[in-house]
C-alpha cells in the first residue's frame, strides 16, 4: 500500500508537461495572430476569422493546461504530506496504482476526473495535516511572541551591566535617561549624608 518515490515523481512530471503544453498552446496563438493580419492585409476576412477562432482555442487551452498544471503540483504536494504522515489509505493507494496510464494521457477530463478522486481521498486528511501544521508552526521561532524576546534581551543587558536605552523608542529614552540618573544623583547625596554623620 506504499506510495512510491515513483509515483510522486509521475505527479509532478505531469505537471510539469501540463505547463509545457500550455506555453505551447500560447505559442500557437501567437502564431494564429500573425495569419490573422496576413489574412486581413489580404482582404480574406473569411481565413481570418478562422485563424482568429483556432487562436481563441489555443488561449483557452493554455488556461485550461496551466489551470491543470497547479492542480496536479497541489495534489502531489498533498501527497508527498500523506507520504511523510504515513496516512496513505488503501483507497488513496488505488488511486495511485491506476494514474500512470491517465497522466500520460494528457487528456483533461481523464486527469480532472483523477484529481477529483485524489481530492476526495483528501478530505480526512486534510483535518489531520491541519493539526501537524499548527504544532509545527508553534514551535518555530516565527512564532516567538516578540514582548518575550524584547524581555529575554533586556534581561541578559542587565546581567552583563549593559544599558538598552538606545534599542528604545525616541521619547521613551530621556524619561528612562532622566529617572537612571536622578537615582544615581539620589545615590550620591545619600553617600555625602553619612560622610557628614561620620564626620
Amino acid at each position: 500500500l506504499t506510495c512510491t518515490a515513483e509515483h510522486l515523481f509521475n505527479l509532478k512530471f505531469a505537471a510539469k508537461e501540463l505547463n509545457r503544453n500550455s506555453k505551447k498552446c500560447d505559442k500557437e496563438e501567437k502564431a494564429e495572430k500573425a495569419k490573422i493580419k496576413k489574412a486581413i492585409q489580404k482582404g480574406n476576412m473569411e481565413v481570418a476569422r478562422i485563424h482568429a477562432e483556432n487562436a481563441i482555442r489555443q488561449k483557452n487551452q493554455a488556461i485550461n493546461f496551466l489551470r491543470m498544471s497547479a492542480r496536479v503540483d497541489a495534489v502531489a504536494a498533498r501527497v508527498q504530506t500523506a507520504v511523510t504522515m504515513g496516512k496513505v489509505t488503501k483507497s488513496m493507494a488505488g488511486v495511485v496504482k491506476s494514474m500512470d496510464a491517465t497522466l500520460k494521457s494528457m487528456n483533461l477530463e481523464k486527469i480532472s476526473a483523477l484529481m477529483d478522486k485524489f481530492e476526495h481521498q483528501f478530505e480526512t486528511l486534510d483535518v489531520q495535516t491541519q493539526q501537524m501544521e499548527d504544532t509545527m508552526s508553534n514551535t518555530t521561532t516565527l512564532t516567538t511572541p516578540q514582548n518575550q524576546v524584547d524581555m529575554l534581551l533586556q534581561e541578559m543587558a542587565d546581567e552583563a551591566g549593559l544599558d538598552l536605552n538606545m534599542e528604545l523608542p525616541q521619547g521613551q529614552t530621556e524619561s528612562v535617561g532622566t529617572s537612571v540618573a536622578s537615582a544615581e544623583q539620589d545615590e550620591l547625596s545619600q553617600r555625602l549624608a553619612r560622610l557628614r554623620d561620620q564626620v
